[in-house]
């Protein structure tokens, strides 16, 4: 018996190694366009694309916008000429390809959708997270999937959460479980939603005492198993020593 029978899932850095497809995708971009192509121009676009996609979080650029102004930018430093609208349009196509998964995962969500309802919440884009989630394999074990683009909403903003959990038809929120590996819009965005949160630190970071706080930090999947598959014990959300790390 599972303690939380509702479990919303990040796809990027939780589900699906997005640094793998990322640069695969990336690489045959600039391949395909004749753009040079090093470890630091892949670099330059990585600072770029962080830049914007945590500008998107914080309401200051639609994601329309952003997915060509990365390339525009990226263009702009390296001094390189080309159609940012059809190199943008070239990376979501492949990147669309590229469904590497991390270890345990696949084992641990066929596992759990036999105990909850499981459904994706991203704010990537919606054509590329549906034909990842496709060739991954796991989409079958998802009810829905919320991206943020056919929502209107982008997570951290609690409209995003707020509609899954309507449309799932879930009313008690205290076993819904927010997963994922951003704090600033998986962590917060669960708090602020009022439900509670799993932290994915697959790269052992440490956590800031003054950032968002989430119920539980996880290392791998089968921790993550622990906290939905134990009834009691471990859901103790007041138990700080639990609360932190497992």
């Amino acid at each position: 018996m599972a303690h939380y029978y509702c479990l919303l899932f990040d796809a990027d850095g939780t589900i699906l190694d997005f640094e793998a497809a990322e640069e695969g995708a990336f690489r045959e971009t600039l391949a395909h366009f004749s753009l040079p192509n090093t470890d630091e121009i892949l670099q330059k676009y990585k600072q770029i694309n962080t830049e914007l996609w945590n500008a998107l979080e914080q309401g200051k650029i639609r994601q329309e916008k952003l997915v060509v102004q990365r390339f525009e930018q990226l263009l702009d430093a390296i001094g390189a000429h080309g159609d940012p609208v059809k190199i943008n349009q070239h990376y979501l196509s492949q990147l669309a390809l590229h469904a590497e998964k991390f270890e345990g995962a696949e084992d641990a969500i066929r596992e759990l959708a036999e105990v909850a309802t499981l459904a994706i919440v991203s704010n990537g884009v919606e054509r590329v997270q549906n034909g990842r989630l496709e060739s991954s394999g796991l989409r079958v074990y998802f009810d829905d999937v919320f991206i943020s683009g056919r929502v209107g909403a982008s997570k951290p903003a609690r409209k995003i959460f707020d509609t899954a959990i309507r449309t799932l038809g879930i009313e008690n929120r205290k076993k819904v479980l927010m997963i994922g590996d951003s704090l600033k819009a998986d962590i917060a965005g669960g708090i602020n939603a009022g439900i509670d949160t799993c932290w994915c630190n697959f790269k052992d970071e440490p956590l800031a005492p003054e950032g968002p706080q989430p119920t539980y930090i996880v290392h791998n999947y089968e921790e993550l198993l622990q906290i939905v598959m134990e009834e009691g014990e471990l859901a103790n959300v007041g138990n700080k020593e639990k609360r932190h790390q497992l």
